[in-house]
């Protein structure tokens, strides 16, 4: 499998192995005393606090997000996201191999990141997880006007790299379906299940087996288009058509389509890799929700990632009580959403925002 090498590889690659053990020491707790214990709100060095985690968390963790320095050679007041290549590698490798050994079996991580780094990170990832265990690049549309300043392309979308702890452990939660989606359902024959919507029977191949004449109820023969061949083969179709889940338009003289129910999908859609931001929220969101809790104070956080944002992972990776971990924690967003939506959550953050801001 292809590796990145840079200056400093070898050592990266211990340098989680050599990390003491420190003891976490409780300063304060918060909340009601009977669920206080399930969440830890860690100030300090991550990489030291995921050592510290290895012993009492390995293999527990349900879902990992985290939202490292994008190295854009900006400065930031909390943490310096303008290292030289090498370097940010460096930063990266270990914690990502504590984090793995945090994983559950049937966990997955989350990490956004955009073009400076992404694709390095891919390769790396590939090889701290297993390419095996890749799920998906995610694209998250962060903006939507172009930035005049940009000198090229105005980028509109950040990356969300996904990978699984072991892939055929992983299983995640559908989405919930919008009322914009359920209107697309309509009844235009009258059938007694209700709505429904219709779905082209052919794939884009030729394959002999499935080329076969289709007797429309009009009386007429059709065959699939040039290079085409229909999706299943005779006995299935002359199945939905005596269960009656076929459509030939409004005179029985179209190519068959399958309809299907929406009383059949209420479990909800299956995520895609595009997110668009009136869905999962913006960067402009992220900021307006930090200055709406924090109204006196001066941008802090120049790209906090939206609740929204959060939530959807969230909703697609874990379920009630599962625990979920940040050791990129910045303004607290992962754990104020996990907190939420009635999850375990672990947050891990170096700067004294830790409990100006992630703790309140």
């Amino acid at each position: 499998m292809p590796t990145l090498d840079w200056l400093g590889r070898p050592d990266a690659f211990t340098q989680a192995a050599r990390v003491p053990y420190r003891l976490l020491q409780p300063v304060s707790s918060h909340g009601h005393p009977a669920r206080a214990a399930d969440n830890l709100l860690i100030q300090g060095d991550n990489l030291e606090a995921l050592k510290s985690l290895v012993p009492f968390y390995r293999g527990q963790v349900k879902c990992i997000f985290i939202d490292p320095p994008y190295n854009t050679q900006s400065a930031f007041e909390h943490y310096d996201d303008n290292l030289e290549h090498a370097q940010w590698l460096t930063l990266m490798l270990p914690r990502l191999q504590l984090l793995r050994e945090l994983l559950r079996e049937d966990g997955s991580i989350w990490v956004t990141i955009d073009d400076n780094e992404g694709h390095y990170l891919k390769v790396m990832m590939d090889e701290v997880f297993g390419r095996g265990n890749f799920v998906a690049d995610v694209a998250w549309q962060k903006r939507v006007s172009p930035d005049p300043d940009s000198k090229f392309i105005s980028p509109t979308a950040d990356t969300v790299l996904v990978y699984a702890m072991r892939a055929a452990a992983c299983t995640f939660n559908r989405l919930h379906r919008t009322a914009e989606m359920d209107a697309r359902y309509e009844n235009p024959d009258n059938d007694s299940r209700g709505s429904w919507t219709s779905s082209d029977l052919t794939r884009r191949e030729f394959r002999e087996r499935d080329f076969y004449p289709i007797r429309l109820p009009s009386g007429r023969e059709v065959l699939p288009a040039n290079g085409r061949s229909w999706s299943i083969p005779p006995e299935s179709f002359e199945l939905l058509r005596a269960e009656n889940r076929l459509w030939f338009g409004p005179t029985g003289d179209s190519m068959p389509r399958r309809k299907r129910f929406l009383s059949e999908v209420r479990d909800g859609i299956v995520p895609t890799t595009w997110w668009a931001g009136d869905e999962s929220g913006r960067n402009e969101e992220g900021k307006r929700e930090v200055k709406n809790l924090f109204p006196l104070e001066r941008d802090v956080f120049a790209t906090p990632k939206p609740e929204r944002l959060i939530q959807r992972i969230l909703h697609i990776a874990t379920n009630e009580r599962d625990l979920v971990l940040d050791s990129f924690l910045g303004s607290g967003t992962t754990a104020a959403v996990a907190h939420k939506m009635g999850r375990r959550w672990i947050g891990i953050e170096m700067g004294e925002h830790a409990r100006t801001h992630c703790l309140p």
